[in-house]
């Protein structure tokens, strides 16, 4: 026990070829941090002010919208500002938050996916009976004791934290162990509403539309959110230090750049009330410009 420290920072994965790209780096992820928050606010602003979309799918939607600005905002500041400064380290309370905030937004979003699922079940396959059914840990990683402060990651999560601590830390695993089974229940009931869904739409051809309309892309979603998380948990608590840094990196960091541009472009193009109104709006804008 006598490499315990009291550790008041941490210190992060620098990324690879951060001296000389660095001013590359900042300018291409302050580049997609605006778009994230221009487009997630432009489909929010959209859904509040047409009440022609106040309905539960697009308020899921906006929902999706506002936690990807927030998990989002968990990552880019910090980074941009160890780019800027070409220093890696966080103190421990702020390592902490971002771990909250990371994690957070991805139970919201997995939860939102789900509630999704279950929306869409009921518009297709029991349309009168919509309305009525569809009406208007981190604590415990902070008390370890720790060996380490370096965290090989571009940013703070919780297992990073707990895999610092020379403490026996099964009572994080259990607990962890339980979250991941609580989302892998989700997942199943998610696959097995868009089973019925599938089943349901083929004697229907206006049916098909709808699925085509509004499902592909909230299960575009699901896929690509379920993956990098898989991998994320996996890796962190199993993966092989030979595995690629590069590729790891980019899994790690695809739960935080992908949703937040994914979900608010393929929405606005594939949902075609969203659409529409997005355009209007736009020309609406236009048009008081000129």
């Amino acid at each position: 026990m006598d490499n315990i420290t009291d550790f008041v920072t941490y210190t992060l994965m620098e990324p690879k070829g951060s001296k000389s790209y660095r001013h590359i780096y900042f300018t291409c992820l302050f580049f997609l941090y605006c778009l994230i928050l221009f487009l997630n606010i432009c489909l929010c602003v959209v859904i509040v002010l047409e009440r022609a979309l106040h309905e539960p799918m697009y308020i899921f939607l906006c929902n999706l919208c506002l936690n990807g600005i927030y998990g989002a905002t968990g990552f880019y500041p910090k980074f941009l500002h160890d780019l800027m400064l070409d220093s890696y380290v966080i103190p421990s309370y702020m390592c902490a938050l971002q771990s909250f905030v990371i994690y957070s937004s991805v139970k919201c979003e997995y939860s939102t996916l789900a509630v999704m699922a279950y929306d869409r079940h009921v518009a297709i396959c029991r349309p009168l009976d919509y309305h009525s059914k569809m009406n208007t840990s981190l604590l415990l990683s902070n008390k370890l004791v720790l060996c380490k402060n370096h965290i090989d990651k571009l940013y703070c999560d919780n297992w990073s934290m707990v895999k610092l601590s020379c403490e026996s830390t099964v009572t994080n695993n259990v607990y962890g162990l339980i979250s991941i089974s609580f989302y892998c229940c989700i997942f199943a009931v998610i696959i097995v509403s868009y089973m019925k869904l599938v089943i349901a739409c083929k004697a229907s051809l206006e049916c098909r539309k709808k699925f085509w309309q509004t499902c592909v892309p909230h299960i575009l979603s699901l896929v690509n959110f379920s993956v990098a998380i898989l991998f994320d948990t996996m890796y962190n608590r199993y993966g092989s230090t030979n595995f690629p840094d590069d590729l790891r990196n980019f899994l790690a960091l695809e739960i935080i750049i992908v949703p937040p541009l994914f979900n608010p472009v393929i929405y606005g193009l594939k949902l075609k009330e969203v659409r529409n109104r997005v355009l209007k709006s736009c020309i609406n804008v236009l048009k008081k410009s000129i």
